[in-house]
């Protein structure tokens, strides 16, 4: 299967040519733009995120995707990552089965716990359910997803009879992913549930998660059954030269991590750190060149079917983030494919 090629967005709100931060409202219009770009230039996927926060525009990312849907003709669309701990599977279903009949058939979902947690006091859950949750909810929406009539019971929400749910899907099934941190827990559950694997890898060696592809791959041995997709999904930025990639990307980068870390009690981050992540880690910046070979290099250790470039960061201005879709799509992509044929 060839590598799929996809680009990601938390919709970072970001500053006008002013210096000014922009508005939600314009950051929503700008990630239509970017999606639009990535769709004409042959971009595999775009996702979005969903995030409670100022500091990110999207909370509704499926109406989002919608607005995308209705400017574009062949990618596929999705979330990164839709936060069903504190959503409604079946409002979750509905809303992504929507977007597949916007779109013909181009919807995706992938879900977690995601990485805050602004979203249970939002919607009034209870940050000490967050596994249980978690785990009532995903075992509801396999059976969405498999199943024209649902009958189930969990912990957390009344049972359901035969239930039928509209609109379903046209074609086939709603394609679910199941996005992974770093659990060997959830690993185990995404072949459980008969899901394809997306890892989000945001630091460190990207071959330091070939234990849990391996894992993946044991985990589907045992149950005798074909193995699904693995997905990765990293941080990066192109610009026309290495130099000027991390000079651009630099402060945007170091702001939005320092603002999460002060939150969670990180240390402020240095360049050594930022340049280290670039050169070893799993940072994708640099020129065309260099991100294609890096992204290469991942793919092959790690036997993916899909990688997904975060190509949002912090304040880097929309300009920016299209000139770097620009260059994703004319030029690492049909490089990568080279690599890799």
């Amino acid at each position: 299967m060839a590598l799929e090629l996809g680009l990601d967005t938390f919709g970072d709100v970001t500053r006008g040519a002013d210096g000014e931060t922009l508005s939600h409202a314009q950051v929503i219009r700008n990630v239509i733009d970017e999606a639009v770009l990535a769709d004409q230039l042959g971009v595999d996927f775009f996702g979005v995120g969903e995030h409670h926060r100022a500091d990110f525009a999207v909370s509704a990312p499926e109406v989002v995707l919608a607005a995308i849907a209705a400017r574009t003709e062949r990618i596929h669309l999705g979330s990164a990552v839709t936060v069903l701990s504190s959503d409604d599977p079946i409002r979750v279903f509905q809303r992504f089965a929507t977007v597949d009949a916007a779109s013909n058939g181009r919807a995706e979902v992938i879900l977690g716990r995601g990485s805050f947690t602004e979203s249970f006091p939002l919607f009034g859950f209870k940050l000490d359910q967050y596994e249980t949750l978690f785990e009532d909810k995903i075992d509801l929406f396999a059976e969405l997803v498999n199943s024209e009539e649902v009958t189930w019971s969990g912990t957390t929400r009344a049972p359901l009879s035969k239930q039928r749910i509209y609109p379903p899907i046209e074609h086939g099934k709603l394609t679910s992913w199941i996005g992974v941190g770093g659990s060997p827990e959830s690993v185990v559950r995404a072949v459980r549930y008969d899901m394809p694997l997306m890892l989000a890898i945001i630091g460190g060696d990207p071959e330091r998660f070939k234990p849990y592809v391996d894992l993946y791959h044991r985990a589907y041995a045992e149950i005798q059954r074909p193995v699904k997709p693995i997905g990765v999904h990293s941080p990066g930025y192109v610009a026309a030269t290495d130099e000027q990639a991390r000079e651009e990307l630099w402060p945007h980068f170091k702001a939005g991590r320092d603002r999460i870390g002060k939150e969670r009690g990180w240390p402020p981050m240095q360049r050594s750190d930022y340049d280290r992540e670039a050169d070893h880690g799993s940072l994708y910046v640099g020129s065309p060149e260099t991100v294609a070979k890096k992204i290469a290099r991942t793919a092959t250790a790690l036997g993916l079917s899909r990688f997904n470039m975060k190509y949002s960061a912090g304040t880097l201005p929309h300009e920016k983030l299209m000139s770097c879709i620009e260059l994703y799509g004319r030029e690492v992509i049909p490089i990568v494919r080279e690599m890799l044929a």
